[in-house]
């Protein structure tokens, strides 16, 4: 069998792409990879205009299964090729776009499932958004990406003591340090004072001193979904009057200077704290990751929702307890057992693409009071009660294996080509498209 994968974004754009829209297929179908070349032989095209159905009529002269994987949202997916093709896609609102605009039929996502027959996405939580529309029986399968055994070896060395000793971090790129950073050129207009930092320089080495209850989020800033003003502003609450208490934000992007011109507004509007908040841009080799998952205690997610969350999955694998809602894809693996559950309620929103803005869908808003309270006691846990936290590492570990371990992907993805490809006739008569 031949799987031939693409991503819009891949290894010789990456760098320019990061943060942009759909960046992060591309680091979803590098995981799935080596799962998928245990069930046949893959080739990852970078044009596949040119070679998909290419390919698919040697595989055909030759009588061998042939199936094309595009790891995009559906609105990005190609429907015209004579090669099956399967969208690999995550999604995080309650409804998935059954409208189109600017003359794009696959913005109705139903256009493109029905054109597909089938489809792989990440979560439970997506699979019911996806049958809701186009009916009970439509074969949609539930796969993260496979990110357990990876993180799950390097956290088996790792010291998963709750209050971090001492470690310095080696890092290049640009390092903000709430304790260390002049915050009076970010105050608002009229009321600032001295120089701000030069966002754009060129990176530099530096090195990161981390102790104490150490929590750490990875995100892109730029993300609407994230939410990283109710992370600050609960941890400078929950925290005003601790000082072994750190926030570490690992931000990724490949132009952050108007963010962290914002982040840091945020950080001087929250004054005054005595915790300490640490935000880091820049590129980190696998030994300095390690380093910043060992010298984590917990990691933190406020998000709205998740179509799965890689760095909340590889922390998590490592044996970090998390703080985090109960919504999306990340109720498929997060619990009271691994995790301090934040409240949420639900909200009107636009799907992300839609120019129009239009109210279609809902998305889930974290409650502060929540958030500030699971970061006041998961600090107490550590503190004090070493077992719990012991416990709730030991949890994190084992759903992350059930959830998103290679064994596990491995048979989902058997189980979902074994299946045979249905033909658009035979989908559900309710799904009618405008």
């Amino acid at each position: 069998m031949l799987i031939i994968i693409h991503s819009e974004t891949n290894k010789s754009n990456i760098q320019q792409n990061l943060g942009r829209p759909e960046y992060s297929y591309y680091f979803v179908l590098k995981e799935f990879r080596p799962v998928l070349e245990r069930i046949g032989q893959v080739l990852e095209v970078s044009h596949p205009d040119e070679l998909v159905d290419r390919l698919y009529f040697d595989c055909l002269s030759r009588g061998e299964d042939c199936v094309f994987l595009s790891f995009s949202p559906p609105h990005r997916t190609p429907v015209h090729y004579a090669c099956p093709t399967i969208p690999v896609f995550a999604w995080e609102f309650s409804t998935i776009p059954t409208e189109s605009w600017q003359g794009e039929p696959r913005h109705d996502w139903r256009t493109v499932l029905q054109a597909c027959g089938r489809a792989i996405t990440h979560s439970t939580f997506t699979v019911n958004a996806v049958r809701d529309v186009m009916g009970p029986d439509y074969p949609i399968c539930a796969i993260p990406a496979p990110v357990w055994d990876r993180f799950a070896a390097r956290g088996a060395s790792l010291a998963k003591r709750p209050v971090i000793d001492p470690v310095t971090l080696n890092l290049r790129g640009l390092l903000i340090d709430s304790r260390r950073t002049d915050l009076r050129p970010y105050g608002p207009p009229g009321l600032r004072d001295g120089s701000p930092l030069d966002l754009s320089a060129p990176a530099a080495d530096c090195q990161l001193q981390l102790e104490g209850v150490v929590y750490t989020s990875v995100f892109n800033p730029y993300d609407g979904r994230k939410n990283w003003q109710d992370m600050i502003s609960a941890f400078c609450t929950a925290f005003r009057d601790i000082s072994d208490a750190t926030l570490v934000l690992k931000l990724t992007h490949h132009d952050i200077a108007d963010a962290l011109t914002d982040m840091l507004h945020h950080l001087y509007k929250n004054q005054s704290y005595q915790c300490r908040i640490v935000l880091i841009h820049g590129y980190l080799a696998d030994v300095d990751y390690e380093a910043l998952v060992q010298a984590t205690s917990y990691v933190v997610n406020s998000s709205y929702g998740e179509g799965q969350c890689l760095p909340l999955m590889e922390f998590m694998s490592c044996g970090k307890p998390a703080i985090a809602p109960l919504n999306t894809a990340m109720a498929d693996y997060v619990s009271s057992d691994n995790a301090f559950i934040v409240d949420f309620t639900e909200e009107l929103t636009a799907w992300p693409h839609d120019p129009r803005a239009a109210y279609r869908t809902l998305r889930y808003i974290t409650d502060w009071d929540s958030l500030c309270l699971a970061y006041r006691t998961s600090y107490d846990v550590a503190k004090a009660d070493e077992p719990r936290y012991a416990a709730m590492s030991a949890a994190a570990i084992g759903s992350l294996q059930r959830f998103c371990s290679q064994a596990s992907t491995e048979q989902r993805l058997r189980a979902f080509f074994a299946q045979p490809l249905r033909t658009v006739g035979s989908l559900p008569a309710q799904v009618t498209l405008a």
